[in-house]
């Protein structure tokens, strides 16, 4: 695989949320054949069955988006203990019409963080449910539930050094379960 383009899907729509700024760190210890864009998802309307033969503009990105992608980051928030809203309304904007999933056969990885001591485990469990619902084979080891600290990031954004060995490893992973599946 000489160039590989993944989709970041950021389930929060705060500007420095914990899980922006883990998908902006994340990416940098990527292998450099790898990409990375994040789709936005904020712009989206509420999905409404009604507009699936007349998707809006938005939507039509946010598909195109997916499709050009070879894989796919989620990294989510955890809102009463589930994905938040925003990020369940692209997952199914972006599964629409029915037959017509951008989705299908993605690769995915599941990260997420949180004040919280388990991290995001509950939104991630019920991410992992839809997606395999969607036909996405999503990376299943490690886990990541991050529990957010000062530590986490250092100075300049990046992973610090607490997390790093941790986090390079399930970016390893997470590169040769693409390269399997994107194949």
């Amino acid at each position: 695989m000489s160039l590989c383009q993944i989709a970041v899907i950021v389930g929060s729509l705060r500007k420095d949320s914990f899980n922006r700024r883990l998908a902006n760190a994340i990416v940098k210890l990527a292998p450099p054949e790898f990409t990375f864009r994040q789709v936005q998802i904020g712009n989206l309307p509420l999905y409404n069955q009604d507009d699936d033969a007349n998707q809006v503009e938005a939507v039509k990105r946010l598909k195109a988006d997916i499709a050009a992608a070879h894989g796919l980051i989620f990294v989510t928030a955890e809102y009463n203990r589930s994905i938040p809203g925003v990020l369940k309304n692209a997952i199914d904007h972006a599964s629409r019409p029915y037959g017509q999933s951008a989705w299908t056969g993605k690769p995915a990885g599941v990260l997420g963080v949180s004040p919280g001591a388990m991290g995001t485990a509950l939104a991630q469990q019920h991410l992992r449910n839809v997606l395999a619902a969607l036909d996405m084979p999503t990376l299943g080891l490690p886990e990541v539930f991050i529990q957010a600290k000062e530590t986490l990031f250092d100075k300049a954004g990046d992973i610090g050094a607490d997390s790093s060995e941790f986090l390079q490893a399930w970016m390893d992973r997470y590169v040769a379960w693409v390269k399997l599946h994107a194949a």
